[in-house]
């Protein structure tokens, strides 16, 4: 039943809080009684082995979000070849597993060839509590962010062959989104969608309409706020041959082509005042008249309507009816902006990347971790809409097996270019903590006390924006 569709995909594509499980490897008692000392009172799961081996056959029975290793396990052995034979034994395992190793103090050069050979960071000992902590911590989610998207493409095939359109959202700021969409999908309630240009309101759009009972009926988008004054009623209502001058034949409006199935209005917040009160009309009354005749018409549409502009002051300033207003906000859904649904940007990277790698037919494996990361600091001001379009030019310029950050071209957007008139407030505050976190050289203490936080809440903030 078409009613039934909201339910199980909300259920396969909402995501929930998942637990850290960390593999240890060290040949020292006392080193593993340490992190896990440290890490399993902050809900991370902790499992110890004390050699290469046994971290191999560890793999082989549980599922681990990040491994930290030592790179020496026999008694005075310096070189650290045995943890970069283990690190290459890893990456055979599985490439995207977040490594983290642990190295003597002023061991650099060795920490530096494990990078080069797939770790993705490294500690001193002895390490800094609160680092460490971090460090896990953000490999973890990436790495979580990573399988969901690969689980989640899966999971998109079935629903696309069950008509559905393509739409990804894992992040918690998502799930209010998903949840009105399963619940008010299969009614006929208007529903006005907000958000900034680019977050998908066309998408969101198009699961209501599929998941209604009118799906098999047309959906019609048009951009109203586009629409010259002039032409907005042909366009809309249609016309009859000699309504004007260049009206030489019957022209059919878009509620009419609507009619049965589901008229979406996008960048209605531009229709001017004089058009509204007609629009008003027919929601009302579910009658219009074609220019140029006197015969009225019935139809029978569900109203979609979608803007990026604040309809409720635009109301107050007198540019909007609020009598139109109550007519299409029977429901409203509001896209969060990309930079608020940070975990993400994974899934969509990966999303995205995979479609355009099958039309363009190149073999691009993934992403690098330093691309990743890049594109979880950026501020995407143009939302998803950028992203799709940055990854699909960065695939093109791509001529390795991994997308690198010089392909995304995005590195020159530093935050200090950022205009604070159009973030939000968690986006300023993101960009405030990196700024000072990057002053007090990682320090969280220090960070915190500038911030006038405690050191918990500024934890948690790094761990809900992902830095």
């Amino acid at each position: 039943m078409q009613t039934q569709r909201p339910a199980r995909w909300r259920q396969n594509i909402s995501s929930k809080q998942e637990p850290i499980r960390v593999l240890v490897a060290d040949d020292q008692p006392h080193i593993l009684e340490a992190v896990e000392l440290l890490l399993a009172p902050e809900g991370i799961r902790v499992d110890c082995v004390r050699s290469p081996q046994l971290l191999i056959e560890a793999l082989g029975h549980a599922d681990y979000d990040v491994l930290l290793i030592d790179l020496n396990y026999t008694r005075d052995t310096t070189s650290g070849q045995e943890g970069l034979d283990l690190l290459a034994r890893i990456q055979e395992f599985d490439s995207r597993l977040p490594v983290i190793v642990m190295t003597a103090w002023g061991n650099i050069d060795l920490a530096v060839e494990s990078i080069k050979r797939g770790a993705r960071d490294f500690v001193q000992k002895p390490w800094e509590n609160e680092r460490l902590l971090s460090l896990i911590r953000v490999h973890a989610e990436l790495y979580h962010a990573l399988r969901r998207a690969r689980q989640l493409e899966l999971e998109n095939r079935l629903l696309l062959a069950e008509g559905m359109p393509e739409f990804v959202a894992g992040a918690p700021s998502m799930q209010p989104v998903l949840e009105l969409i399963a619940q008010i999908g299969p009614s006929d309630a208007n529903v006005l969608i907000t958000g900034e240009h680019g977050t998908g309101k066309e998408i969101v759009a198009r699961l209501l309409h599929t998941a209604s009972p009118r799906a098999r009926m047309p959906l019609v988008a048009v951009n109203a706020g586009g629409l010259p004054e002039g032409t907005f009623e042909s366009e809309i209502f249609g016309h009859v041959k000699g309504a004007f001058t260049d009206a030489r034949t019957d022209r059919v409006g878009r509620f009419e082509l609507a009619n049965g199935g589901t008229l979406f209005l996008d960048e209605i917040a531009n229709v001017p005042l004089r058009q509204q009160a007609k629009l008003l009309r027919v929601l009302e009354t579910g009658e219009l008249e074609r220019v140029g005749s006197s015969q009225t018409r019935r139809v029978d549409v569900r109203i979609l309507s979608a803007t990026n502009a604040l309809l409720q002051d635009e109301a107050k300033a007198g540019n909007f009816r609020e009598d139109l207003l109550f007519r299409i906000n029977t429901v409203e859904i509001h896209l969060p902006a990309l930079r608020d649904r940070r975990e993400d940007i994974p899934l969509l990277a990966t999303h995205f990347l995979n479609r355009n790698r099958t039309r363009y037919r190149k073999q691009i494996d993934g992403f690098s971790a330093a691309a990743m990361q890049q594109m979880m600091q950026y501020s995407w001001p143009g939302n998803v809409r950028e992203l799709e379009h940055t990854v699909e030019r960065a695939l093109l310029l791509c001529r390795g097996n991994e997308v690198e950050p010089a392909n995304l071209a995005i590195a020159a957007a530093r935050p200090s270019e950022t205009s604070f008139e159009n973030m939000s407030i968690d986006a300023v505050e993101t960009l405030l903590i990196r700024k000072v976190l990057r002053r007090c050289d990682g320090n969280i203490s220090q960070a915190a006390e500038a911030l006038g936080l405690s050191r918990a809440a500024l934890y948690r903030r790094i761990e809900k924006y992902g830095l």
